[in-house]
């Protein structure tokens, strides 16, 4: 292009005014007004100012509608143009895209342009890219062309596009030549877009997490079971500071083993096991099992009252952790919801635990399930996958050890069983893997480090914990040789084969209906074992109609039998081949007297057989569905009729327990000073007199176990016709200086005569104090 039009064209350029209109355009570039552009071709951008261009240069050349739509698309210009032509389109189009096109309009041609690359895949190019230094000039036709003569290239390379992407993203204010330009119109489409998602705040997260966690499947397995806990044991929890379930002895008991180590632990760690009863004999608090587990509960409230409530409150809770342990078992095993809720009911509600509801240490069972569910997902195993090692979660694992190191701190009356079960476990696992690289089966890797790390030092724990808690028996079984179990109690409290479909008299359903039979059965209530007839008959099902492979009903059936035959005792063929070789050989065996309570694992195995056909039946009725509804699930009578065992099991738990009120604590055992003996005592009454201690927990010398220490039994004979001076030589010696006697429990007894006598010539002093009569020596 020669200077002077280069000249020419910057006269014309500043001789237009400001906000004019467009220059009158040359007549030789002046389409005929039939052919004028579509005035949406302002809208398309690049692409538009091409055609428009091919159009103005040629006259004579037709542009069909179709022929534009497809240059717009595709960026090249309409058929039927000369090569020139071409040209000159590219040289139109790339002053259009700089926003110097009178006809398109500036910015607005800018806006279209970057659309116009997005339909076609390229990119729009920046104003200072496509522009020479030298500048461009506006030809005579007010057309502006680049001062090379050069077109740009509608794809543009990788850096253009890299520059016009950080161009689109700044705030809408754009730099040129000449300085600031103003920010982009508004797309009149957006209110077509959909909304922006607003970014939650930290509150609302939170929220949100929090909600999440309540609607998971965990969350709602244990408030479930705990309202069902609630509901099943009611009216435990009517009133709480005043009754026990069952009855007010054994519950007593262990009532104040809870208060005792809460409160020994906060005052004095040192003294756990010189408990204040059975004074002056030592190791007292390892006379029974401890429910030791319970401690940190044991650290709230004081005094009799409390204790009773927190008894009440931790036997709803053995229950309700009992069901979720077995849920979660039947869970990771592989079985659906509705298999482990009949397993978790099944297990926490079977009828032959009802007769047990005086023993809170057999009730806490809950641990047991729960650890093996633990461990089993911690190792990524399960019944129904087998071994998946890339699910191994070796904090599940840990958690795993340190749940069974709990469940063994509630006692070893079932700990002891639960811990010989562990090590035949870590036995046939270690025992496994050299089996199964001798049959050259496919190996995988069976532990990473984390997870060996994790089941070394939980099982080191659990160990530990079983080594520390077995220490102060033996040395009680030492002091105490008549501690021991003898093969004639061993056979008093094993159950014959009739025991095992027997229900216990709490029993709702079958309790009258069997009290025939239970008439001949000795050792009551250890000797009534029904586990449920509901939960017989599914599991019966379950060895024909199951999820679980032929292979494992058979192991399960095998496992059920031999639990069975164990806790028969002696009753099985005297027991020669069965029970009495672990009763004679097996460290701590000897202290189990109640064989019947192996039917915790009968129980458990069951559950498991009958989540077997119960989710077996449940898969059936999702295929029935599938094949009338989409998504395939059962409609509303085919799920009442899956959730039938649910209620069925249920029923069969209900109970119609005892909840006697607890002799109220008398006023003189709040302030009396230790050693205090409490008289008439024997069994029952001194599991009262430790639960009146635990307002101040003085040393008393009554106390109610497993077994009547020596000294105790001397202590009872000796003050059967107290107080006379034989006695209060004898309790002196002792070192005893408080005597109570019960007024309303001396009926039929000597002291009932002799309550009332004078005791001035006996050196003591005595008082009536309420009920009592409180001696001082």
């Amino acid at each position: 292009m020669s200077t002077d039009q280069s000249n020419a064209n910057e006269t014309t350029r500043s001789s237009a005014p400001t906000g004019s209109a467009d220059p009158a355009p040359d007549p030789a570039a002046t389409p005929d007004p039939a052919a004028a552009p579509d005035p949406a071709a302002a809208t398309t951008g690049p692409a538009a100012a091409t055609v428009g261009a091919s159009t103005a240069a040629s006259p004579t050349a037709e542009v069909s509608p179709t022929t534009t739509q497809a240059a717009a698309v595709t960026g090249a210009p309409a058929s039927g143009a000369t090569p020139a032509d071409q040209d000159e389109a590219a040289k139109t189009g790339d002053a259009g895209a700089t926003g110097n096109d009178p006809a398109e309009g500036g910015n607005s041609a800018k806006d279209t342009s970057s659309k116009d690359a997005e339909v076609t895949g390229d990119e729009p190019e920046d104003d200072a890219a496509k522009t020479p230094a030298d500048g461009k000039a506006k030809s005579a036709d007010g057309k502006s062309e680049p001062a090379d003569g050069k077109a740009k290239d509608d794809a543009g390379n990788d850096s253009k596009k890299k520059e016009s992407k950080e161009k689109e993203s700044r705030d809408g204010t754009e730099k040129s030549a000449g300085g600031t330009e103003p920010a982009k119109p508004a797309d009149p489409f957006a209110a077509f877009a959909p909304a922006p998602e607003v970014v939650p705040g930290r509150f609302r997260r939170i929220g949100r997490a929090v909600g999440r966690r309540l609607v998971h499947e965990w969350t709602l397995a244990g408030l479930a079971a705990l309202a069902l806990a609630v509901l099943m044991t009611w009216p435990t929890l009517r009133y709480p500071r005043h009754t026990l379930p069952q009855d007010y002895w054994d519950p007593a008991l262990q009532a104040w083993q809870v208060a005792w180590s809460g409160h020994i632990l906060l005052t004095k760690p040192a003294q756990l096991w010189q408990s204040n009863a059975f004074f002056p004999e030592t190791w007292t608090f390892a006379f029974s099992d401890t429910l030791l587990g319970y401690a940190p509960a044991g650290m709230i409230g004081q005094g009799p009252e409390a204790a009773i409530l927190r008894y009440n409150i931790l036997f709803v809770l053995a229950h309700a952790l009992a069901a979720l342990g077995a849920y979660a078992l039947v869970r990771q095993l592989g079985a659906g919801r509705i298999g482990a809720a009949v397993a978790g009911i099944g297990f926490a509600y079977a009828p032959w635990l009802l007769g047990q509801a005086g023993h809170l240490h057999v009730l806490s069972n809950g641990g047991i399930p729960l650890a093996l569910a633990m461990l089993a997902r911690g190792h990524g195993w399960s019944l129904r996958h087998g071994y998946r090692p890339e699910r191994r979660r070796s904090g599940w694992a840990f958690a795993g050890w340190l749940v069974a190191a709990w469940q063994l701190s509630l006692g070893f009356g079932i700990g002891l069983v639960f811990a010989y079960v562990m090590g035949l476990i870590a036995v046939v696992v270690l025992l496994g893997w050299p089996v199964r690289r001798i049959l050259r089966r496919p190996r995988r890797q069976w532990f990473g480090f984390r997870l060996l790390l994790a089941d070394f030092w939980g099982g080191a724990i659990f160990a530990a914990t079983g080594a520390l808690l077995a220490i102060p028996y033996f040395k009680v079984a030492e002091l105490h040789p008549n501690a021991r179990r003898t093969a004639e109690e061993l056979h008093n409290y094993s159950p014959p084969p009739g025991g095992f479909l027997t229900a216990p008299p709490e029993s709702l359903i079958w309790g009258d209906l069997h009290e025939p039979v239970r008439a001949g059965l000795p050792g009551l209530p250890e000797t009534t074992l029904l586990p449920g007839y509901v939960l017989f008959a599914l599991a019966l099902g379950g060895l024909f109609f199951s999820i679980w492979t032929v292979r494992q009903r058979l192991l399960l059936l095998a496992a059920v039998l031999a639990t069975g035959v164990l806790a028969m005792g002696s009753r099985f063929f005297g027991g020669t081949w069965t029970y009495l070789p672990l009763f004679e050989h097996l460290p701590g065996w000897d202290g189990l007297r109640t064989p019947g309570r192996l039917m915790i694992w009968v129980t458990l195995l069951l559950c498991v057989l009958a989540a077997g056909s119960v989710g077996a039946f449940a898969q059936r009725a999702r295929e029935i569905s599938a094949v009338e509804r989409v998504p395939p699930r059962p409609g509303p009578l085919l799920r009442l009729v899956t959730l039938l065992p649910i209620v069925l099991v249920l029923v069969e738990g209900l109970n119609t327990t005892p909840h006697p009120v607890v002799p109220v604590q008398p006023a003189s055992m709040r302030v009396a000073t230790g050693p205090i003996l409490v008289l008439p005592s024997d069994q029952k009454t001194d599991q009262h007199v430790m639960l009146w201690s635990t307002s101040r927990f003085q040393d008393i010398v009554n106390g109610g176990s497993g077994f009547t220490p020596n000294r105790l039994a001397e202590v009872r004979q000796a003050t059967a016709n107290f107080p006379d001076q034989a006695s209060i030589d004898f309790l002196r010696n002792m070192g005893v200086r408080t005597v109570i006697v019960l007024r309303d429990r001396v009926a039929g007894t000597p002291l009932q005569t002799t309550v009332d006598l004078p005791v001035d010539s006996l050196g003591i002093s005595r008082e009536d104090v309420g009920e009592t009569v409180v001696y001082r020596l």
